[in-house]
């Protein structure tokens, strides 16, 4: 895959239109009927891929959209035959808050790959490699792409030589490329130009800069890794785009135009995939889904590094308890607290137990009460927090329990056949049987209600 792009200067584009955009902007609530119409037209363009899957949609489909994910996978597949389709991953998490068996890990991705994914993204909240390694294998084992993904952060312990020591580890580990995430959009332009110059000269595989608008950098943050020979970046489609989506893909096509970055990709097309999406976007801004919060900059983003949906989820948090009034105390806390608990990057779901332990210290008192996830953080059940834990803080929280420091998933025995036998009454296939096993809350009731619903059929021929 080297080769591939050691000849090609062109810079590769990622639409995120299909998942991260609508996740970002809209709580992952696109259907699919809103999809359809568009891929035509998307599978013509040109794009490196389209990341579809993954992420927050596989819950938001059985919860929210009463459709089911595994064929919402099918379909696109069918409906996008010329293009990579791209899903994100959390490692042992899969697409769950728990860690779950070596051999649940498998199954997933086998079952991912085989219905349609090209390119798996994988990551780990902590970035400890070793909750990478069972995903990596197994996408590496179906014939997946693997895309080996680093949870972009700023701390005393992440630096620039942090990042490129676990680059030149996940290239060894057999990642076909390696991502920089930047969830919040804390890689400034500058910093972006560093690390990708770096990167170029200790691996030899292809590097995906994947970041957000939050603060307002993320097209600045693109041209310059481009000048520093990123081989692709993450665009969306501009009615989903910039805010706390990723930068607009029309707006990066036509600034590269007749340069040596030149994407290639046609701006006609492209604006006609946008103005269907223009459509889309204004029914959901009517039906209240699109947030205009969403859609602004907010550079505080770099003093206490919340993403977007973290900070919604604060929000909700403070609402529920009367106390919207205290969120600047909040937003002051989670710095803090992020000290306190080793410096973890702030994504899913370190992101949702730093904030809401951010949230108990500011309305009962500081460190009055432990949430249980932040009690399984401190005691290394998400695995290597990536620098010194406040022990005071830790013993408090977990008293004189032992911390795990061997690899969490270690201490699990396989799960798979013991699911399949929980569920034998209800799944139809091994992919319910994976729905069921990362969503015990939601997936039964949906099965439940999708096969015992005569509900009209779903084809590829809508895409017409």
């Amino acid at each position: 895959m080297s080769e591939l792009f050691s000849t090609n200067k062109k810079l590769l584009i990622t639409d995120t239109i299909l998942r991260d955009a609508h996740q970002s902007q809209a709580a992952t609530r696109m259907k699919l009927e809103d999809m359809l119409p568009a891929c035509e037209i998307l599978d013509s363009i040109g794009y490196y891929s389209i990341e579809c899957w993954g992420g927050a949609t596989f819950d938001s489909c059985m919860r929210f959209l009463n459709e089911d994910p595994w064929e919402r996978l099918r379909i696109l597949r069918k409906a996008l035959p010329n293009t990579k389709l791209q899903m994100l991953l959390r490692g042992q998490n899969l697409l769950g808050y728990r860690h779950y068996a070596d051999d649940m890990v498998e199954a997933f991705c086998a079952k991912s790959i085989e219905n349609g994914i090209d390119i798996v993204r994988i990551f780990d909240a902590l970035n400890d490699i070793r909750n990478m390694e069972a995903s990596i294998k197994a996408v590496k084992k179906y014939g997946g792409i693997v895309e080996a993904a680093m949870s972009y952060t700023t701390s005393p312990v992440h630096n620039e030589d942090y990042f490129v020591d676990k680059a030149v580890i996940l290239e060894q580990m057999g990642a076909d490329t390696i991502c920089i995430k930047d969830m919040a959009n804390l890689l400034l332009p500058a910093d972006a130009y560093s690390l990708v110059k770096k990167l170029k000269e200790k691996v030899s595989i292809p590097i995906h800069l994947h970041t957000h608008n939050t603060t307002g950098t993320g097209a600045m943050v693109y041209l310059m890794a481009a000048q520093a020979g990123v081989d692709i970046v993450d665009c969306a489609l501009s009615p989903f785009a910039n805010g706390t989506s990723q930068p607009a893909t029309e707006s990066l096509v036509a600034t590269l135009r007749g340069t040596e970055r030149d994407t290639g990709l046609d701006l006609v097309k492209l604006n006609q995939a946008a103005v269907h999406f223009k459509g889309v976007a204004a029914k959901m801004e009517a039906a209240g889904t699109i947030s205009s919060k969403v859609l602004r900059v907010d550079p505080n983003t770099l003093l206490y590094q919340v993403p977007g949906g973290m900070l919604s989820n604060l929000l909700s948090q403070l609402k529920q308890a009367n106390a919207e009034d205290r969120m600047e105390e909040v937003l002051q806390e989670v710095p803090r607290v992020r000290e306190d608990f080793g410096f973890p990057p702030l994504v899913t779901p370190t992101s949702q137990i730093v904030g809401s332990q951010a949230v108990f210290n500011v309305l009962m008192g500081r460190y009055k009460t432990f949430t249980k996830e932040s009690k399984g953080l401190l005691r290394g059940e998400y695995g290597q927090l990536p620098g010194v834990v406040n022990e005071e803080i830790r013993k408090a929280a977990i008293g004189s329990d032992e911390v795990i420091t061997c690899r969490p998933a270690d201490l699990l025995q396989p799960e798979l056949d013991t699911i399949k036998e929980q569920y034998k009454d209800i799944a139809k296939s091994e992919e319910d049987v994976l729905s069921c096993a990362m969503f015990p809350q939601v997936a039964p009731e949906f099965i439940k209600k999708r096969d015992g619903l005569d509900a009209k059929e779903i084809t590829v021929e809508w895409v017409k």
